[in-house]
């Protein structure tokens, strides 16, 4: 591609900042990265060729801050900017300021942001296009008088949005009139906080639907095209977590009719550059026009993997002033893939967010794997910011085999020293309703509601799994309590006694050796044990004729052992028997 930037400042964080600095870099353009405080040592700062620093950590004041960034850009010769993912790339006034000093905006114009950005004005577009939207408001509302008497018409439940909400910010859902002046009280200062925006409207909440999107992408010389859809359904509290293309639902007549709704809609708004048209799709298939996020999405790997594109070097192009080379009608999904979003936060203690320092990593490889990543093993995970770590993306010539390619990505995956979600993304995997594609967007809620969510995936498996997590915990302490000599010692007169305790449930584990190998007694069972540890605080198991690998991580202090061991995770006590 001839004729592209010099210069491109990446004007975000995390794996956004990683994937676009990786694009630039495979373009021959330069990157400058910027940081804050707490982001000093990031893994997006590492990558770039310049990195810049914006001050203190919260977001308004650094990542935010529009005049800290287009200065920065203005003092290192960029000639273009990326926004990235996130609110910042929705924001109409950053494309405004890149213009006043001869930068280059990555994405749409503020015009046509600004007529996206605001849900009420899209959907106005969109009824004049004839193009179905979700019943609701096409005005702000005023008043809880008035919302009120429009969801008496609308009839409940329905969901009370920020105009300019988005990602799953500013959003409730209301189920009948008894619960509206509750969530219609701070809505305002809700959605100006999430957003800057603090108009609120109201929308029929379609229970049982699909979220399905169009990503689409246009040129600056008329050409729009879409790029197939994505099923978003699968999400906790409206914010997404695993993301598929194409769609379980989809007919090739469907996606026709729903590409055309978006490529219209964003011709009609003067679009340029990618973007994402939201629908919501019924039982019967039936698509109402839900929003438009203006901008690149995290989900967008999966598109990429179906369709052999680069979202991102073809927006770098197309703000370039380069042609799109192909038409949407030539391009048709090729094989299946899923994304899942490994998020910082405990499962087990309503998601809270847990900062700390990554003890290890290894990330997942093999066929059809690919990892979008932001973390490293030493890093500290800032407390101040989404909590994304990792996308891990799977492909597969169908459907199944892309799922059974994520099942065993994520058992590959490994990140000790913080709590995270892999564990609920493994239990969603294996969920009959997920493998059939029988989902819709209140379906995780729901499964993390009934708690079945947390369970074992079999009786068989957590038990195998918990008695390797057992040993390693064992021979973890008889490491700690000979530290001078070898990982695991070849002395034959080896005795150790301990209790653990995991959960409710304390066992003991008895490991010696004899013979010139290792012998393990959990309970009134013998066992026969080969134990090699890889790495510190890492081995490779083989008990009982099964084999795994489990991770200890110890907790500060004298805190409990976090322990992986295949599919599952435990927090495990340990003491000293006594007799």
């Amino acid at each position: 591609m001839s004729g592209m930037f010099k210069k491109i400042l990446v004007a975000n964080r995390g794996e956004i900042a990683v994937r676009v600095i990786r694009a630039c870099r495979e373009l021959d353009i330069a990157s400058a990265a910027v940081f804050s405080d707490a982001d000093r040592t990031a893994l997006h700062v590492r990558l770039a060729d310049e990195a810049y620093p914006l001050g203190p950590a919260p977001p308004q004041g650094s990542y935010l801050c529009l005049e800290k960034l287009v200065d920065v850009a203005r003092r290192t010769g960029c000639d273009a900017l990326h926004p990235g993912c996130g609110l910042l790339a929705e924001n109409p006034n950053l494309p405004h300021a890149c213009e006043a000093f001869g930068i280059t905006f990555i994405g749409p114009s503020a015009e046509a942001m600004e007529t996206m950005r605001s849900k009420t004005a899209a959907r106005q577009l969109a009824r004049r296009l004839g193009i179905p939207a979700v019943p609701g408001a096409f005005e702000p509302l005023e008043s809880l008088d008035e919302a009120a008497a429009f969801a008496k018409t609308l009839g409940f439940p329905v969901a009370l949005k920020g105009d300019a909400g988005g990602g799953g910010k500013a959003m409730r859902v209301v189920a009948g009139p008894e619960e509206l002046g509750a969530a219609w009280s701070g809505m305002a200062a809700e959605a100006m906080a999430a957003c800057g925006d603090p108009r609120v409207y109201l929308e029929k909440y379609l229970e049982g639907a699909r979220h399905v999107e169009i990503q689409i992408l246009a040129d600056q010389h008329g050409r729009v095209v879409s790029l197939g859809e994505r099923e978003c359904s699968i999400q906790r509290r409206h914010r997404k977590i695993i993301e598929e293309a194409p769609s379980p639902i989809m007919t090739a007549e469907r996606r026709r009719q729903m590409g055309d709704a978006a490529v219209r809609l964003a011709r009609a708004a003067g679009y340029v550059n990618t973007g994402t048209i939201e629908f919501l799709v019924d039982a019967q298939l039936n698509f109402y026009f839900l929003d438009v996020c203006p901008r690149l999405q995290a989900e967008h790997p999966v598109t990429e993997q179906v369709t052999g594109l680069d979202a991102v070097k073809l927006q770098i192009a197309i703000a370039a002033g380069h042609r799109l080379p192909f038409a949407w009608e030539s391009i048709t999904p090729r094989g299946h893939a899923i994304e899942c979003r490994i998020c910082a936060e405990d499962p087990e203690d309503n998601f809270r967010p847990p900062p700390g320092a990554v003890v290890f990593r290894r990330t997942p490889q093999g066929p059809g794997v690919r990892v979008d990543d932001s973390v490293y093993a030493g890093w500290t995970i800032p407390a101040e910011y989404d909590p994304l770590l990792d996308k891990i993306i799977a492909w597969g010539n169908n459907r199944e085999e892309a799922i059974a390619r994520l099942r065993r990505a994520l058992d590959e995956y490994a990140l000790s020293g913080i709590k995270t979600n892999v564990s609920l993304l493994r239990r969603i995997l294996v969920q009959p309703e997920f493998v059939r594609g029988e989902i819709h967007t209140r379906w995780l809620d729901e499964l993390i509601k009934s708690r079945s969510a947390s369970q074992p995936v079999a009786g068989e498996e957590r038990t195998a799994a918990e008695d390797a997590a057992l040993v390693a915990a064992a021979f973890w302490r008889f490491r700690q309590r000979r530290p001078a000599g070898p990982a695991l010692s070849k002395r034959s007169d080896i005795r150790r006694k301990l209790d653990v305790r995991i959960g409710d449930r304390t066992r003991r584990v008895e490991i010696g050796r004899s013979g010139g190998r290792w012998a393990v007694r959990l309970g009134g069972q013998l066992l026969e044990a080969d134990v090699a540890e890889v790495s510190p605080g890492v081995y490779s198991i083989l008990l009982g004729g099964k084999s795994r690998e489990v991770r200890v991580t110890p907790s500060p202090g004298r805190g409990p052992l976090m322990i992986q061991s295949g599919a599952e995770e435990f927090v495990a006590e340990l003491s000293d028997a006594r007799a």
